[in-house]
């Protein structure tokens, strides 16, 4: 499981991140396409991208669907190895229910994600629902030879 002091312990960060969205449905589509656009930007390799992107979208609906505020936070670091993902919702807890028709497509999400992400962990409170996701990241083979030249540059100094 992911502990809280884990986020901020990352290791050596090379991107972290911090937004506040509303609570509708455009939100998801908006942390997918600047999730996505920073794995791929730094060299994440695509299989692991859309993974992180689905448990992402999966978390961001949960709390469209449920929340009882009007905006949520999403928080992200990303290093040499993993992707850690904080999806916030400073509600009442666990608000609004699907309606009876929904119920039937509702209820994976959590299962989606677990299967997914390396660790998943549901902070539940007074002070709102957290969801937090750490994926080991897999890299194309590019970036791997550009952090493999940088870091030799570097030692070589």
């Amino acid at each position: 499981m992911l502990a809280s002091s884990e986020f901020s312990e990352v290791g050596l960060v090379d991107m972290k991140f911090s937004l506040a969205l509303p609570a509708e449905a455009m939100s998801v589509p908006v942390i997918r396409r600047v999730l996505g656009d920073a794995l791929r930007g730094l060299g994440v390799a695509e299989d692991c991208v859309d993974d992180i992107l689905v448990a992402a979208s999966e978390a961001c609906t949960n709390v469209v669907r449920h929340s009882t505020t009007r905006e949520y936070e999403v928080d992200g670091a990303i290093d040499d190895e993993n992707c850690v993902l904080r999806v916030t919702d400073h509600g009442t807890g666990m608000g609004r229910r699907a309606p009876a028709g929904e119920l039937a497509e509702s209820g994976r999400g959590m299962d989606i994600m677990a299967a997914l992400v390396d660790d998943l962990t549901l902070d539940a409170g007074p002070g709102g629902v957290s969801v937090a996701l750490r994926k080991r990241l897999t890299w194309q083979d590019e970036a791997l030879m550009r952090r493999l030249e940088s870091e030799l540059v570097h030692s070589a100094r």
